[in-house]
């Protein structure tokens, strides 16, 4: 509820604060604190709850995502989440135990990948401008080649053979597509598909042909690009993409090079999204747990932060949205702390100065 509206009206969210592992507390630390003080200016309450669940509860319990902590997540309005991993717990382990199935079981089927080049930020290119980048990939997160589908025969002799399956559904794709498309209106009417459709025949003429369907029932622009084409047009020429949707494969690759085209991995958010409401979506930084700098007050809490603006957003508080991205875009065009209390400290103020300028006014902005 923005500032100046029925003070009787109070709106509460119950957010999971699921830390993780490495910096993921140090970043999610300062989100939360942000979060706060967007949630006194703007008339609504937090209800935050501690999940323990990572790396360091894995090798303290042997449980990745046990009953009761899904049962609980599945109580929340959103997830916050840090960063999960260690060097002490084999690969695959919360990859697959934790951040899929928590895909899967909350139904999570969009993947929302903002990369927006921002003030103070020095792109990869640098001939690129920042209206040149400022777009949306759209990948869908429970399908495709990440839906655990295949496996290995003759394991350890010479005719071993290993198989990975691509499982796109209409339903899923076309539920994809629909989020992707609704997204476009909001913005500038365009969006591109990406896939491989003269190779991967199948699932690429599926994908085609519910693009083509969906665009014209949203009335949007619909292009088309290959992902290795998409990839040079995203270096060569990114302001011809506002709205990407693509695969669960495809999705990953272009998102990490969206990220590293507007200043790397530590200013990339990302929400794993049930647009249904049918349980909470899960908002995370896209940086790992950085084990190595982890509780050196290093890490850059600017993904984390801007991934809590997503969240505000998708629970309905645009304003507090706002604020968040532009207290983040402040604080780099006045240059980026080199520490995390830094930030914190940069980020505080500059919300409150906006909350004190709201006071004065008699509303909110």
């Amino acid at each position: 509820m923005a500032a100046g509206a029925d003070a009787e009206v109070q709106t509460t969210y119950t957010i999971a604060h699921l830390p993780g592992d490495g910096v993921g507390p140090e970043v999610t630390g300062v989100a939360r604190s942000c979060v706060d003080a967007v949630a006194a200016r703007r008339g609504f309450t937090v209800d935050w709850r501690h999940c323990p669940l990572g790396a360091q509860h894995y090798l303290d319990t042997g449980e990745v995502l046990p009953d009761r902590e899904l049962a609980a997540l599945r109580d929340c309005d959103a997830v916050l989440l840090g960063a999960v991993g260690s060097p002490a717990v084999p690969p695959g382990v919360l990859e697959r135990g934790l951040l899929l199935r928590l895909r899967a079981e909350l139904d999570l089927y969009i993947n929302l990948r903002p990369s927006k080049l921002r003030p103070g930020v020095p792109g990869a290119v640098a001939g690129h401008r920042l209206e040149d980048l400022d777009l949306v990939i759209v990948r869908e997160n429970t399908e495709g080649l990440y839906a655990g589908a295949g496996g290995i025969v003759h394991r350890g002799s010479d005719f071993e053979t290993a198989t990975e399956e691509s499982l796109n559904t209409v339903a899923g794709v076309r539920r994809c597509v629909e989020y992707a498309a609704g997204l476009a209106q909001r913005r500038s009417g365009r969006l591109t598909l990406v896939h491989k459709t003269n190779v991967l025949v199948h699932a690429g003429d599926l994908w085609h042909r519910v693009a083509r369907a969906v665009a014209a029932e949203f009335e949007v622009a619909l292009d088309y690009a290959h992902v290795d084409a998409a990839c040079l047009y995203l270096v060569s020429d990114p302001a011809r993409f506002d709205v990407i949707v693509t695969d669960n494969l495809f999705g990953d690759i272009l998102s990490d090079l969206g990220a590293a085209l507007t200043g790397g991995l530590g200013y990339a958010p990302s929400g794993n999204l049930n647009p249904a409401g049918t349980g909470p979506s899960i908002f995370e930084p896209v940086h790992g747990s950085a084990p190595d700098i982890a509780g050196r007050g290093l890490a850059n809490p600017a993904g984390a932060v801007l991934s809590a603006g997503l969240m505000l957003d998708h629970l309905g508080q645009p304003a507090g949205a706002a604020d968040l991205d532009a207290a983040v875009n402040a604080v780099l065009a006045a240059g980026p702390p080199a520490s995390t209390g830094g930030w914190a400290e940069a980020l505080l103020a500059y919300l409150a100065a906006g909350a004190a300028l709201a006071g004065q006014s008699g509303g909110g902005a």
